[in-house]
């Protein structure tokens, strides 16, 4: 495998160029399993999960409810990942007029 900038013969598996240290385009970042704050009906457990596998948020919960009937585990399984997955960041907003700090 060669290296889109700057042409060096690269390993197969490398996620990074050893040479330039450009990250090669075909890695992703890892995704992490979490409760979205925005978006969600009870806690966030259904969306985290839709996110995290890429799916669509209704099909989660469609499946996580009729395992719910069906078997019990559902009733269980969704307050210990309420408690189990962390919760998304909060994201703050810089306030408005202030200047930061720049070094001389």
């Amino acid at each position: 495998m060669y290296c889109n900038y700057c042409g060096k013969v690269i390993q197969d598996d490398a996620a990074v160029c050893a040479y330039c240290g450009v990250r090669i385009g075909a890695s992703l970042a890892r995704k992490r399993l979490m409760r979205p704050r925005h978006g969600r009906k009870i806690a966030g457990v259904c969306l985290g999960f839709a996110e995290y596998f890429d799916v669509d948020v209704t099909v989660v919960r469609l499946v996580w409810l009729i395992t719910s009937f069906m078997t019990g585990i559902g009733l269980i399984s969704y307050p210990i990942a309420w408690i189990v997955m962390p919760e998304e960041p909060l994201l703050l907003t810089a306030p408005v007029g202030v200047q930061r700090a720049t070094n001389p």
